[in-house]
C-alpha cells in the first residue's frame, strides 16, 4: 500500500511538471528541454510570411535578415548554448493560407514560439488560436492595435509603431504644416488602414478631409480611387498601403497628371522598394519610369534609424550582418526591420532563462526593460502588449528617409503627443544584447 501511495505521488508530481508552463527553470547550469521547441542545444521558432503575393516586395527580405542576424548570434555562441533554428513559411498574405501554415508550425514542427508573423489582415486569423495554444506570439509585423489585448490575447504582442499613434504623429505634422489644405486618404481596407485613419483624424480638422478611398490587396486596379482622389483637387494625400500599393497609387496619379504632396505610413514607404516598384510596374504597363524621382519629398515617419544612416551604430552593425549573411539583398529598411525585431526576439530569450518556457518567455516581455534600435521606447509591461510607443518625422530625399525635428511617443488613445529626448543606444559591441 505505501509503495503504491508512493508511487501515485511520484505520477501526480510529474503530470504538475509537465502541465505547469509557468516557471521558469533556472535551477543549475544544465540545458534542459524545458518546453516544446526547446532541446538542450536549440530553440526552435516559426512565422507566417509573404515570400510571394501582393505583399512580397520588400517584405519578402524581413524573414530572410531575421534569419541572419539569428545566424549572427548561432555563430557567436548562441543564447546559453542554444542555436536559434529560424523556421519561416510562406502564405502569399493570404489568411486562409496563413492558417494552414500556423497549424503546421504548431502541431508538426512544435515551435516554441512564432516571432513576427507578418501581415494584419492575415494574423488576424491566427491570434486567437495561438493563445488558446498559449504558443508565444511574439513581435507581431504589423502595427494594429489588435495586438495590444493583454486580457484577450496574454501570449501576444505587437513590437512596431500602432497604427493610431502612427496616424496621430502624421495628423499632427499635417494639422501643422498644411493648414486649410485639403486632404485625402487611402488606406487599406481592414484593421491597418483603418486603425491609420482613426488617428489621422483626431489630429486632422474634419472640413479639410475631402475624399476616403479605401483598396483591397487582392484588387491591383486602384485607377478608380485615383480618380476619385484627383478629383477631389485634394493638395495632401495620406497613404496607409503596403509598398506595392503606394507605388500603383503613384502611377495611377501620375497617369492623372496628380501630383499632390504624398504622406506615406512607415511600412508602405522604404525608398528601394518603392522605386524598384514603380521601374517595374511601369515597364509592365509599356512605359519607361525612373523611380527614384517620383518618391522625392514623401512624408514619412520612424521608430528606428533609417537604413540610409550610415554614421549610426545599428545601421553598421546591420550592414556587416547583412554582408555576411544575405549580401544579394537590398540593404533597406525591410532588412534593417528583420534585424532588429530578431535582436528584440534574443533580448526576451535571454530574459526568459537558461531554461526558458513559454510563460517565463512572456513574463520576461511584460516585465519590460528592452532597448535596440529603436528612437522611442518600447510600450512593453503587464498591461501593454503593445511595441515601439511612438516615432519621428521625416522625408524621403535620394535614397533614404531623412528625419527631421525630435522622436514623438505617444498612446493609441486620446492622450497627447509629447517629444522624446532620451538619445538613442549605442549598438554593442560584439552586436549581442547583454543579460
Amino acid at each position: 500500500m505505501i509503495k503504491r501511495m508512493i508511487a501515485g505521488l511520484a505520477a501526480m508530481t510529474l503530470v504538475v511538471a509537465g502541465c505547469g508552463s509557468g516557471g521558469n527553470d533556472t535551477g543549475g547550469d544544465k540545458n534542459k528541454a524545458s518546453a516544446p521547441g526547446i532541446t538542450a542545444t536549440t530553440v526552435t521558432i516559426g512565422s507566417h510570411q509573404p515570400l510571394t503575393g501582393p505583399a512580397a516586395p520588400g517584405y519578402s527580405e524581413i524573414s530572410p535578415a531575421s534569419k541572419a542576424y539569428f545566424d549572427y548570434v548561432n555563430a557567436n555562441g548562441g543564447i546559453n548554448g542554444r542555436k536559434i533554428v529560424y523556421k519561416y513559411v510562406d502564405d502569399v498574405y493570404n489568411p486562409t493560407t496563413t492558417v494552414d501554415v500556423v497549424h503546421r508550425l504548431v502541431l508538426q514542427d512544435k515551435v516554441f514560439a512564432i516571432f513576427n508573423g507578418l501581415g494584419t489582415p492575415t494574423h488576424t486569423k491566427v491570434v486567437d488560436y495561438l493563445n488558446a495554444q498559449r504558443v508565444p506570439d511574439l513581435f507581431v509585423a504589423s502595427g494594429c492595435g489588435c495586438w495590444d489585448q493583454a486580457a484577450k490575447h496574454p501570449y501576444t504582442f505587437g513590437w512596431q509603431t500602432d497604427y493610431i499613434r502612427e496616424g496621430k504623429i502624421l495628423g499632427q505634422y499635417i494639422k501643422q504644416n498644411f493648414a486649410g489644405k485639403k486632404v485625402a486618404y487611402f488606406y487599406q481596407n481592414d484593421d491597418f488602414g483603418q486603425d491609420g485613419v482613426k488617428g489621422l483624424d483626431m489630429y486632422i480638422p474634419k472640413d479639410q478631409v475631402v475624399k476616403r478611398e479605401s483598396y483591397q490587396p487582392t484588387n491591383t486596379d486602384v485607377s478608380p480611387q485615383a480618380q476619385a482622389i484627383a478629383s477631389s483637387k485634394a493638395d495632401v494625400v495620406v497613404l496607409f498601403s503596403i509598398p506595392a500599393f503606394t507605388a500603383l497609387f503613384r502611377l495611377a496619379s501620375l497617369k492623372l497628371g496628380f501630383k499632390p504632396q504624398l504622406a506615406v505610413s512607415n511600412v508602405g514607404s522604404d525608398p528601394t522598394t518603392l522605386s524598384g516598384l514603380l521601374e517595374s510596374f511601369a515597364k509592365k504597363g509599356g512605359a519607361k519610369v525612373e523611380g527614384n524621382p517620383l518618391i522625392q519629398g514623401i512624408i514619412t515617419d520612424s521608430y528606428a534609424s533609417p537604413a540610409g544612416d550610415t554614421a549610426n551604430s545599428w545601421t553598421q552593425l546591420f550592414k556587416k550582418i547583412h554582408a555576411t549573411y544575405i549580401p544579394k539583398l537590398p540593404f533597406d529598411g525591410n532588412v534593417t526591420y528583420g534585424m532588429s525585431a530578431a535582436y528584440t526576439f534574443v533580448q526576451a530569450l535571454k530574459a526568459a532563462g537558461r531554461n526558458p518556457t513559454r510563460k517565463s518567455l512572456v513574463d520576461a516581455v511584460e516585465k519590460g526593460g528592452f532597448t535596440g534600435a529603436g528612437l522611442v521606447p518600447f510600450a512593453f509591461s503587464k498591461d501593454s502588449h503593445a511595441g515601439y510607443a511612438g516615432a519621428q518625422i521625416g522625408k524621403i530625399s535620394g535614397n533614404t528617409i531623412v528625419l527631421s525635428g525630435t522622436p514623438l511617443t505617444t498612446d493609441d488613445g486620446t492622450g497627447a503627443i509629447q517629444p522624446y529626448t532620451t538619445p538613442q543606444p549605442q549598438a554593442p559591441a560584439n552586436g549581442i544584447p547583454a543579460g
